[in-house]
């Protein structure tokens, strides 16, 4: 190191001691989070996320359907027709809606990339302003947390990187994952959509009835249970919470079979 940069900045060695207790402990949990084993764990929960979303979406929409249509005629035929017009229509819905709200998190994580760029080049002394208080809340106080400031505010890039991260909350987005994540949303969404359809392929009108709307509330009870295994909750009340969901969505469609399907002419 050059004796210029070492005037840059000077820290006693007990400082130097909590700066490298902290680069250990922030790179062992970047190991452990970029290892093999952190790296499989991460893409599992990400995936299982989608297959939830488009799943749970497409059982719930198309269950109410099926059961309205099933409450208004005994036509199997009818019920099965309705049933795959709206599977397929809410796999594709559901899709779409995961290409661009992706897309929509994409421009507006690059936007405000941008407009971070923008404050760190044409208002600094605000933006270290920001970074201080970040530090400090991170416990940095005195020499220290300005040798810190000094040192990260010299390298642009990861300033930024750190004001997004922390102030802002943001990750970026692989534009990689668009396709793969909108595939598997639609097709969660059809498997889903099917759970209540399958029983009218195999049995008479009303035991189909029943056994549609038992099997997709044991599913939605599963979804929820693994739901919150996945993020911070109980299993148990995030099933019920969950199957609760389906069954008022069944309901719901089938009350508005009955009021309709016994119209004079209907």
């Amino acid at each position: 190191m050059s004796p210029a940069a070492t005037k840059q900045v000077t820290i006693s060695d007990d400082e130097e001691d909590v700066l490298n207790q902290t680069k250990t402990r922030t790179e062992a949990n970047e190991d452990a989070l970029s290892g093999r084993g952190g790296r499989e764990l991460h893409r599992l929960g990400a995936r299982l996320s989608e297959i939830i979303l488009g799943g749970q979406d497409g059982l719930v929409n198309t269950m109410g359907v099926i059961l309205g249509i099933a409450a208004a005629t005994d036509e199997t035929r009818i019920i099965i027709v309705g049933g795959l017009a709206a599977a397929f229509a809410e796999s594709i819905s559901m899709a779409a809606v995961a290409y661009t709200s992706t897309l929509a998190n994409m421009d507006f994580y690059r936007a405000q990339l941008r407009r971070e760029y923008h404050e760190v080049e044409h208002m600094p002394e605000m933006e270290r302003a920001e970074i201080t208080e970040i530090f400090k809340k991170w416990g940095f106080e005195g020499k220290l947390l300005q040798d810190v400031v000094e040192h990260i505010s010299k390298n642009k890039h990861h300033w930024v990187e750190i004001m997004m991260a922390h102030e802002l909350e943001l990750q970026p987005i692989d534009a990689k994952g668009l396709l793969p994540t909108t595939l598997l949303v639609g097709f969660s969404a059809i498997v889903g959509s099917l759970i209540p359809l399958i029983p009218f392929f195999f049995m008479h009108h009303e035991p189909a009835i029943w056994t549609a709307l038992v099997s997709s509330a044991a599913v939605l009870f599963g979804v929820g249970a693994i739901k919150a295994n996945l993020t911070v909750g109980r299993p148990f009340r995030s099933g019920i919470q969950m199957m609760a969901i389906g069954i008022l969505s069944a309901l719901a469609g089938y009350g508005v079979g009955l009021l309709f399907g016994s119209q004079p002419g209907g």
